[in-house]
């Protein structure tokens, strides 16, 4: 007793005021919310330090171009955009066909560095550089926001320092990736947090801002049809399980009309907003949420006699009605091939659609299903706590938690039929991860803290303890509750939650360090520039595209017309400044089919095709030389299979060598006489010898002596991966 007493005292004397811990508690997790924000900007910068301030990969160089546009003429100029430097001679409606929630962000950002903060050094293209990492930074404390109100401050932190630092996000948001991803996944994970806080407080405020966020979401990405179907089914499962509340429904139904009617105000999205199939799921719900907001209110002011007449009179009615509205969508839903659904929804539901019917999709490396090492190099440890992070929102289900899991289930088959969804997957997984991962700290830190008794207060507690004769001691839960005993639930021995925090902390830093060598190796290298490592291990750099491309632009007339495969069509208009018969919009199935046809066909029929088009070049990208498996070769079974959805004279079949494909001497005949063949492989027996081989199919190439009636050489990079051919205006005389 006077042992216990003394450590009562001790403890009261030397515990701080609640105040005093309320704001040290504050003071640390800004300052670890501070640290997060700040790696997740840093460990983007590598692509900066290894190379230079550039733009990646080939969709941001059509941004960055009409961002420019945009920040040197005006918003307007922006919105009124004809460009006809592509899709020749059709041209593109820019204003009307692009998401412009990037550009006109990126373009506010100049405006406010370059007249609130005088910074007149700065560039457009470093803003769009920074892009990527600042918004990094933003998904952080969004991802705090979020678990924080879901489960715990704890919890928030570690989600966000998940996000911060996962790999599935560094690749979409690295420096230079000025893509829509880079200020979409911020806006998705804000709208998910604003949505939850506002069925938590039922407050209108914060439902039209979680409509205002949503807007942003659809102004940045076509992927914003995820938020508008998954917030219905969550709403949906609410109902199933009796969750309904006045709160849910404000949240809800001001979500859905205010959300949809901004996304209407956009061109590119315009009524597709209440036509389209994606869009269907958020007003069916709506309609039973307020049918139930019925129920409940007739069940509370009727008597129960008037309950039962009312609601079979409105089953009866609702039912009908349901009927004739269904009957109605889906004889308009009829009007379409597809079900008014879009070409890649369809991919997601079956895996198989986008090969049997839209190969162009297929055609997309991103749009393939990943490898299951993916989902652990990509996500690493948060996707190992993901399933305890699902048991532990049930631990209790709340509406913040069932979000959470119903994101998380949903996620993870989207991302297993598509890779590019890998990034809708990661937020949650770091949620979940960071739900999991807290609730173990909790339980170590606790069992940490607790202080041995010492020998001589066991004893006496056992003997003041022990029951007296004839009395039967209480045993299990029942006796421990009973005696307000609960200090043995939820902990483990001191030396094996010693052992579990060790480990934890060296997972962490593993992870840290694996994400930070994926973060400056694997996702830093621009697609324009490429390095290896030298036998000495220095670094060497290949530079063939914008040696190519600045070769374009210096050599060629303004009004050229530059015909290649469409994943080069942004870069081409971006850095060569000629104008380009196809580009990564791929809005225009047919014209895309048109160039793969003349490069699948003979040289003559090539020439006759382009000629048509009023092609002056055709460039092909090739890595024989240098080992570049990315070359059009590589890609020129999709080039057959797209020219051949349009044209029935294109067969893969004719393509194929002795039962695969082949550019070797057992390659089909048709195969070596295509165009895609004799420009790759021009010239190529000079370098490497007639037995030389191409070092990205390994294999002999089967015809060395390739000559050109109707093209000319008049440009080969360095390292041979990307070569210019003219289109002669008559055929060159050949030797008898």
């Amino acid at each position: 007793g006077a042992a216990k007493r003394k450590r009562v005292e001790r403890a009261a004397t030397m515990a701080p005021s609640k105040t005093t811990t309320s704001v040290e508690s504050r003071v640390i997790e800004f300052t670890c919310l501070a640290l997060i924000a700040a790696v997740a900007f840093a460990i983007r910068l590598f692509s900066i330090v290894k190379y230079e301030s550039v733009i990646h990969e080939f969709d941001p160089y059509f941004n960055y171009r009409v961002t420019q546009l945009a920040s040197e003429e005006g918003v307007d100029a922006f919105w009124n955009f004809f460009d006809s430097r592509t899709w020749y001679p059709l041209g593109r409606v820019v204003g009307g066909t692009v998401y412009p929630g990037l550009t006109l962000t990126a373009t506010w950002l100049y405006w406010v560095i370059q007249n609130v903060f005088k910074l007149h050094p700065v560039k457009v293209k470093d803003v769009c550089v920074m892009i990527g990492p600042l918004f990094s930074s933003f998904t952080a404390i969004a991802t705090y926001l979020m678990v924080r109100q879901v489960r715990s401050r704890g919890a928030g932190l570690l989600a966000a320092s998940f996000i911060a630092t996962i790999p599935s996000y560094i690749s979409r948001s690295v420096a230079g990736s000025y893509d829509n991803e880079a200020v979409a996944i911020f806006a998705l994970t804000f709208t998910f947090y604003l949505y939850l806080k506002s069925i938590r407080t039922g407050s209108m405020f914060w439902c039209v801002c979680a409509s205002v966020s949503y807007f942003y979401m659809v102004s940045s990405w076509g992927g914003y049809t995820f938020i508008i179907n998954l917030i219905p089914i969550h709403a949906l499962a609410l109902l199933i399980i009796d969750k309904y509340s006045a709160n849910l429904y404000t949240a809800y139904s001001t979500f859905i009309i205010n959300g949809t009617l901004l996304a209407m105000v956009l061109p590119v999205v315009g009524f597709n907003a209440v036509e389209t199939s994606e869009h269907y799921s958020g007003f069916f719900v709506l309609a039973i949420m307020n049918g139930v907001a019925l129920v409940k209110y007739l069940k509370k002011t009727l008597t129960e006699a008037a309950y039962k007449k009312a609601f079979r009179l409105f089953v009866t009615t609702s039912v009908a009605l349901m009927g004739l509205v269904s009957l109605a969508v889906i004889t308009f839903a009829m009007t379409s091939p597809t079900l008014r659904w879009s070409g890649r929804s369809l991919s997601l539901l079956d895996p198989t659609y986008a090969s049997k019917y839209i190969p162009i999709i297929a055609s997309v490396s991103e749009h393939q299903a990943p490898a299951w090492s993916s989902f652990v190099n990509d996500l690493r440890t948060a996707i190992i706590l993901m399933c305890s992070g699902i048991v532990s929102c049930f631990r209790p289900l709340s509406e913040g938690s069932l979000f959470l899991v119903i994101w998380g289930v949903l996620s993870v088959y989207f991302s297993a039929v598509m890779v590019r969804l890998m990034l809708v997957l990661a937020p949650v997984a770091c949620c979940l991860a960071g739900i999991a991962l807290s609730d173990v700290l909790e339980v170590l830190c606790r069992s940490c803290h607790e202080e041995p008794a010492n020998a001589e207060e066991g004893k006496g507690a056992s003997a003041s303890a022990s029951p007296p004769p004839g009395k039967k001691k209480k045993k299990g839960k029942h006796a421990q509750q009973q005696s307000g005993d609960v200090s043995g639930y939820g902990k483990v021995p001191r030396p094996m939650a010693l052992l579990g925090l060790s480990g934890i902390i060296f997972v962490l830093s593993y992870h840290l360090f694996h994400c930070s060598y994926l973060g400056g190796e694997g996702y830093s290298s621009p697609s324009i520039i490429m390095q290896s490592r030298t036998r000495d291990g220095g670094v060497y750099i290949f530079d063939d595209y914008r040696e190519g491309y600045s070769w374009l632009r210096e050599n060629t007339d303004y009004d050229a017309k530059v015909a290649s495969w469409w994943d080069y069509g942004y870069q081409t208009t971006a850095m060569a400044d000629r104008t380009v018969l196809v580009d990564n919009n791929t809005w225009n199935n047919t014209h895309i089919a048109t160039v793969g046809r003349a490069m699948a066909s003979p040289e003559k029929k090539a020439w006759e095709e382009f000629r048509k088009l009023d092609v002056d070049y055709v460039f092909v990208i090739f890595g024989g030389l240098v080992g570049y498996s990315s070359d059009d070769i590589n890609k020129f079974l999709w080039m057959v299979r797209i020219g051949g959805g349009v044209y029935g004279d294109i067969k893969e079949r004719d393509y194929i060598g002795e039962g695969y494909y082949r550019i070797d001497e057992k390659a089909s005949p048709t195969m070596l006489n295509t165009l895609m063949y004799k420009l790759s492989y021009y010239r190529f027996a000079e370098i490497v010898g007639r037995d030389g081989q191409d070092r990205v199919r390994g294999t002999k190439f089967g015809d060395p002596d390739v000559s050109l009636e109707y093209f000319q050489e008049v440009f080969t990079s360095k390292h041979w991966m990307l070569r210019i051919y003219k289109v002669l205006d008559e055929p060159v005389l050949t030797k008898a």
